[in-house]
């Protein structure tokens, strides 16, 4: 007979013998916080990674992997008194129950509201009431006051663009991005011929922005459509460097026109 699965109490437990003063692992023991912020992040990457390769394997394996590191900030919150693993449950489970009135009635998780099923718009409408409510309640009054300094930079950008729409400010179709990304190019054009350091960086991000809010526009997640391209790319420079090795060369020997040429084959094999 097969021995019992481990559970979730199996898992505290073991993050808690990790973290023993005594008989915990040295490493875990020195982690903080702000240490293992890059192992969470990486692990979130990599939980991408395995949804985009559509392998549902190691997608439950990343998602293990994903809940450590909670279980190991809940951990740490513990030993210094400011939460615990019951108490992140018990506020996310509050706040689900909070923003899905349309579903929890009476704020009851068995609370069964007895009308039609809302449409999407309206839930996603409620939704944004409901989270403005609380940032209210934060003193956080302006629409884009909680979106994180720390997110990266693309993400960044599309949740600004779209709490800055949600107050009606945007662009009426992407039409009109598109004319503003030309526009864009032409002055990151004006700053190279200036040469001036300052206003290329700045020009450029404009330019980068200007993108993101264009694949919002089409409905587009930016993030997805760059890695997307950040992959074609990288298997179609690995296809050159197997065309150049079986050529008894490599890509750093090659001039421009033989460059270009392998690129031309790489494309049309991928």
């Amino acid at each position: 007979m097969n021995p019992p699965e481990y559970t979730l109490d199996d898992l505290l437990r073991v993050m808690q013998r990790l973290r023993d003063p005594v008989t915990g692992c040295p490493w875990d023991l020195q982690q903080t916080f702000a240490s293992i912020v890059p192992s969470t992040l990486e692990e979130c990457y990599e939980l991408a990674q395995a949804i985009e390769d559509d392998d549902p394997a190691h997608i439950g394996e990343e998602l293990g992997d994903v809940l450590f590191q909670v279980v190991f900030y809940a951990q740490l919150g513990s030993e210094q008194g400011f939460f615990n693993f019951a108490s992140v449950i018990h506020t996310l489970v509050d706040k689900l129950i909070r923003r899905h009135p349309h579903v929890f009635a009476g704020g009851e998780i068995e609370g069964i509201v007895d009308v039609d099923r809302p449409a999407v718009s309206d839930v996603n409408a409620s939704w944004e009431a409901i989270k403005q409510a609380e940032r209210d309640a934060r003193q956080q009054s302006g629409a884009l006051d909680d979106v994180p300094l720390a997110l990266p930079a693309l993400p960044r950008a599309q949740k600004l663009q779209k709490r800055a729409a949600k107050m009606n400010f945007d662009w009426a179709d992407h039409a009109q991005v598109l004319e503003k990304l030309h526009e864009e190019i032409a002055e990151l054009g004006t700053a190279l011929d200036d040469g001036n350091r300052d206003a290329i960086d700045e020009e450029l991000g404009d330019m980068l922005f200007t993108c993101v809010n264009l694949a919002r526009h089409l409905r587009l997640d930016a993030e997805r459509s760059l890695r997307r391209a950040s992959g074609k790319f990288e298997r179609r420079f690995a296809q050159m460097e197997r065309l150049a090795s079986a050529a008894g060369t490599s890509l750093e020997n090659l001039d421009d026109e033989q460059l270009d040429a392998l690129w031309n084959a790489a494309k049309r094999e991928s």
